[in-house]
């Protein structure tokens, strides 16, 4: 899932500051007004958008790939009051993970008329051609009639039209939404809504990791069996104190520009929290270190070990029998204080942000709980109780006591001017009903005529305001069920959440290579894609990769050191002529491996090449062809295998001498490590992959990506990948820009 806000601020492309790992959200985050708050409008009523002012009329650009439901295209305002009511309404439908399909929808509400491209210097020809004209019968001062989509496909940050305004201000309204089916179908299989979450059982993982310890538990100074020198196997631990905390505690971590950055709350009794870290703590470089940890800290398996650190528990297929291998991370257990614990015991439960954790604010409003009385309207109180964890928040005013207008100027202050309820607002995920269904209209705006109300005594003016409402709403045109409840989100929390899954979807993977690099050669793109593509996520996921940094520079390598994936064994013929006749050298080794006998010895001579190589560790007679390149970053060499093997925990890093190649027993080389059955990695697709993975952590490749999309950073990463290919850098950095131009934020 790819996903951005509707607006790309060039402040939100850049950031320094490690520990903000998304400054593009805290970009778009300061364009919310404080006048159309997600989920209640200043009436009191229910207001399931949030309204966003950047400070030109720009751009509004799609938040994600999707298909066109229904849009207003205006010529002209309505007025008199230079209304705006021009909008695209998008459904998407993209995945989390493995069979996690999500189907949501977004709403662009407020879109600039034609007639006013020109006087803010647009001239429109970015956007859709359908876009580009009136959506019906236009008469100035009147309602355009909105239109049917008719299967429309958008991509991510295509342009959708311009922000207008509404009753004299400058904005954009967004909403993010679900039916109730696919909310059911998304969220039944999360923790969203359960008190107290346990370990998640399924690989559905991504995101920030949080661990939850019980009160009572040990911590420790060092791990047990550190030295004098505080070292454990190598690995410096620094100091902390011995002792148990008081009270249960919640920690987060998450990883950015190589560092961890860990918060941790102390939960009481009442179900209060307290934050303990008031700056996120940074362990430096700690990410960049992982794969030294994980040789040095877990000798049966580093790369079960690898996922440890991240994750707290083992995603991939375990190699390490069960209980997981202690895991000790360094935690703030009470106000200043810091210590040790082992996070693989069962009592510490580990969730991502794939589980919508309850004590992370994430709450179901819903009948059971909603503050809105059977007339929609927000009560005070009934809200104070749902953001209990904002803080005290002062007397409130006695509800009975007061006019509508005060009622409704008291909830307003409330929220308006009270920053930590405004953020536990985020968090809460509403069934409400659409202000756009016109169904609902009875029940949302009857009050209006109530004693107080704003047409009391005027049912002309009331039934004037109806008239021009059910104008300006849309869902009899969406095809949706009218009178339904939908699930709503804040948009901007929803956006930032998923932007932290970095799963590709079949649709997003599809556009990273030009479909003709297949074509030319009789293949097609999706064939090479959707089998590699649940181990691409794997892979990003485990050593993440997903940053769209990151992978941009992933696929730009990718597209020659696997031909655009095409190619995973190492051909004794040109690549591009192997590809097209499906040479024996490329294909899959279902016979053990590629050798000859049965191969003719003419597809086999160019491996003699490296036989014998004391480089790559080729000591035995056939150890050439035996161990040649394979994989998406082609392993090469007995030594670079035998390391791999040692890594998945297939090879005892004891049974041979990791100086075989060196020594000489007689006229022999010492037996080196026994690896039966190379090809597995070729035909096995999570291998073939992570190889790839393995080299970006082995290396210093990822700290080098990691200086951002350019070509010094494409040359570097180039060095590091392929030092002795002086032909292909330019190559590869055209590949990694086009790559980024689908993964990143740029528009």
């Amino acid at each position: 899932m790819i996903i951005s806000p509707p607006f790309l601020p060039e402040a939100g492309i850049t950031s320094t500051d490690g520990s903000k790992p998304d400054p593009m959200m805290d970009a778009v985050d300061q364009f919310e007004l404080a006048r159309g708050i997600y989920p209640v409008a200043s009436d009191r009523r229910w207001h399931c958008g949030s309204h966003l002012a950047p400070d030109t009329h720009g751009e509004v650009y799609a938040i994600a790939d999707g298909e066109v439901v229904a849009y207003r295209v205006c010529q002209h305002a309505v007025d008199p009051y230079s209304c705006n009511v021009g909008f695209v309404l998008l459904r998407h439908s993209t995945e989390t993970g493995d069979g996690r399909k999500l189907t949501f929808y977004s709403l662009y509400m407020h879109l600039l008329p034609l007639a006013e491209y020109q006087s803010f210097g647009h001239d429109g020809i970015r956007l859709p051609e359908f876009l580009q004209k009136s959506s019906g019968v236009d008469k100035k001062g009147q309602v355009t009639p909105a239109a049917k989509g008719s299967g429309q496909k958008v991509r991510r940050k295509d342009v959708l039209g311009f922000v207008g305004r509404y009753q004299g201000v400058t904005h954009l309204h967004l909403e993010i939404f679900m039916v109730p089916d696919d909310f059911t179908a998304y969220f039944g299989h999360t923790q969203l809504g359960v008190a107290s979450p346990a370990t998640a059982t399924t690989p559905d993982c991504w995101g920030h990791t949080y661990y939850t310890i019980p009160a009572g538990q040990q911590f420790f100074a060092r791990p047990p069996g550190t030295g004098a020198d505080n070292k454990l196997h190598g690995i410096r631990f620094t100091p902390g104190q011995t002792d148990k905390n008081a009270l249960q505690l919640v920690v987060e971590m998450y990883f950015s520009k190589g560092a961890k950055y860990t918060n941790v709350w102390s939960i009481a009794t009442d179900g209060s929290r307290t934050l303990l870290t008031p700056e996120p703590v940074e362990e430096k470089d700690y990410e960049y270190d992982l794969y030294h940890r994980a040789t040095a800290l877990y000798d049966a398996c580093p790369s079960d070990g690898y996922e440890m650190q991240r994750f707290g528990r083992v995603l991939s297929s375990a190699v390490t029998p069960p209980p997981n291998p202690q895991t000790w991370v360094q935690v703030t257990y009470a106000a200043g204080k810091q210590a040790y614990i082992d996070i693989s015991k069962a009592e510490i439960r580990k969730l991502s942000d794939a589980d919508f954790p309850s004590f992370m604010g994430w709450q179901k409003i819903s009948d059971a709980n909603t503050p809105f009385d059977s007339n929609g309207m927000c009560d005070i109180n009934a809200l104070k109780k749902l953001v209990k964890d904002a803080g005290d928040t002062g007397e409130l005013p006695v509800m009975e006591d007061m006019t509508e207008a005060q009622r409704a100027q008291a909830l307003s202050t409330y929220v308006r001017m009270n920053d930590p309820v405004r953020q536990a607002l985020r968090g809460f995920i509403c069934n409400a009903p659409s202000e756009w269904d016109s169904k609902n209209n009875e029940t949302r705006y009857t009050k209006l005529l109530d004693e107080g109300g704003f047409y009391h005594g005027n049912q002309t003016g009331y039934d004037d305001f109806l008239k021009y409402l059910k104008e300006v709403q849309f869902w009899d045109v969406t095809g949706l069920p009218a009178g339904e409840k939908l699930w709503f989100f804040h948009p901007l929390a929803f956006i930032r959440h998923f932007r932290k899954c970095g799963w590709l979807s079949k649709g997003e993977l599809s556009q990273i290579y030009d479909e003709s690099t297949y074509t030319a050669l009789g293949k097609t793109g999706e064939e090479y894609r959707e089998l590699y593509r649940s181990a691409i996520n794997a892979v990003f996921r485990k050593y993440r990769i997903c940053a769209p940094i990151r992978s941009a520079h992933f696929f730009g390598q990718c597209a020659i050191e696997s031909y655009h994936m095409m190619v995973v064994r190492e051909s004794s013929i040109a690549i591009g002529k192997a590809v097209k006749t499906n040479h024996p050298s490329i294909m899959p080794e279902l016979n053990r491996y590629f050798r000859s006998p049965a191969a003719t010895p003419v597809d086999v001579t160019y491996f003699s090449q490296y036989d014998g190589n004391i480089n790559l560790g080729n000591t035995d007679p056939g150890d050439g062809i035996k161990f040649r390149g394979r994989g998406f970053k082609q392993l090469t060499g007995r030594y670079n295998y035998s390391e791999y093997w040692v890594y998945r925990g297939w090879l005892d890093r004891k049974s041979y001498d990791h100086a075989w190649f060196k020594k000489k027993e007689g006229d022999h080389f010492k037996a080196g490590p026994k690896v039966d059955n190379p090809e597995f990695i070729g035909n096995d697709t999570y291998s073939c992959v992570d190889i790839a993975g393995f080299f970006c952590v082995r290396t210093p490749l990822e700290k080098a990506a990691d200086q951002g999309v350019s070509e010094t950073a494409s040359r570097a990463v180039t060095k590091i990948v392929n030092p002795y290919d002086v032909k292909s850098p330019p190559l590869r950095w055209r590949e990694t820009q086009n790559s980024y131009r689908v993964l990143g934020d740029q528009p």
